[in-house]
């Protein structure tokens, strides 16, 4: 009997990463190797924890991006066909008040999985996750953003995956590694980190809807234009990425097809809501950047010839099913964490 191909997602505890293994398990007979921290919560991979403990085609590692012998460790294990290097510090406005550790993790954690593979498994085929924060501040005539756009980092983050996607193609030019990069615009749906802004203010929602805090949304810039994705459709991207004639050294802008300001999602949010005549909106200067990027709109024609992939959730069904998620949490837990 032939051995199963193996994929290994660095990153499975994020919203991306528990999607991207649901989705997978479904699709195809492969195993599963996902990397995580020691700490890191395993509240998106309850779905998961079952196989995980019975050892089903889904297995946990631990290793650290800033840990050079334990990410060799996790690469020597797994000995994966396939990677998908999703773990970072992925939050932009973490990284003003943590920037070393952001380009620690982010640059020299994808040369330290890099390196790894290049030793283990050189053969395997890549994706690097860089992100469409790289093109950072965009003038309006480069829209829609194409791949060849020059990059404009907006904060740390930004910066710390323009270096993640260079390091990512360097390894394909060098050592000849089958390494794909992709700059995906906004992406979003349930288990969204509640960092991020459309999250936060579903969650806030959600807690208003429980009686748990007045009802006022507190928001940062809500003026900045975002094309939406649906988590769901993210992950089948990179699925087909990996497997429709991979391309070595290639890089792709993927994201969705609904563009609006911040403010727009903030409105379909409260709108959703049963609350929505009683909710007000407040701006709290600590949910504001030093610095934003303001115009994220992608020309994702490339990645769509190469793949045939489109996007096949709507704006509105994403927003509800967000909702939803924050509506289950809250209730599940009363409201047991940060109100941020």
């Amino acid at each position: 009997m032939a051995q199963r191909k193996r994929a290994l997602i660095t990153g499975i505890t994020g919203m991306v990463g528990s999607h991207l293994a649901e989705f997978l398990l479904e699709r195809e007979d492969w195993d599963i190797y996902g990397m995580c921290r020691w700490r890191s919560p395993l509240d998106n991979l309850t779905s998961l924890i079952p196989r995980i403990n019975a050892k089903d085609r889904v297995f946990i590692t631990y290793g650290d991006l800033r840990d050079t012998l334990s990410i060799d460790a996790v690469v020597a294990e797994s000995k994966p066909d396939y990677v998908f290097h999703l773990a970072a510090q992925s939050f932009p406005k973490t990284s003003f008040s943590a920037p070393l550790d952001t380009l620690d993790t982010n640059i020299q954690g994808t040369a330290r999985v890099l390196e790894a593979l290049l030793r283990h498994r050189r053969d395997a085929v890549i994706h690097v996750c860089a992100s469409s924060e790289v093109f950072g501040r965009v003038p309006k005539e480069k829209l829609p953003i194409d791949e060849e756009c020059t990059f404009h980092p907006a904060s740390p983050y930004a910066i710390s995956k323009v270096g993640t996607d260079l390091v990512g193609r360097y390894y394909a030019e060098a050592f000849g590694m089958c390494v794909m990069t992709t700059r995906m615009f906004t992406h979003t749906g349930p288990r969204r980190g509640d960092v991020f802004a459309e999250s936060s203010f579903a969650k806030q929602v959600a807690m208003i809807e429980h009686g748990l805090i007045p009802p006022v949304v507190k928001v940062g810039n809500l003026k900045s234009l975002r094309t939406i994705a649906d988590v769901r459709d993210a992950v089948e991207a990179y699925y087909l990425l990996v497997t429709q004639n991979p391309t070595p050294g290639a890089y792709y802008n993927i994201g969705g097809t609904y563009s609006c300001e911040i403010g727009d999602i903030l409105n379909t949010l409260i709108n959703l809501s049963p609350a929505k005549d009683q909710i007000k909106v407040e701006v709290d200067p600590d949910r504001l950047r030093p610095i934003d990027a303001d115009l994220q709109v992608p020309d994702t024609r490339k990645f769509q010839a190469h793949t045939g992939w489109a996007p096949r959730f709507t704006f509105e069904q994403t927003m509800r099913d967000l909702l939803d998620y924050w509506r289950d949490r809250v209730a599940a837990t009363n409201g047991a964490f940060l109100n941020r």
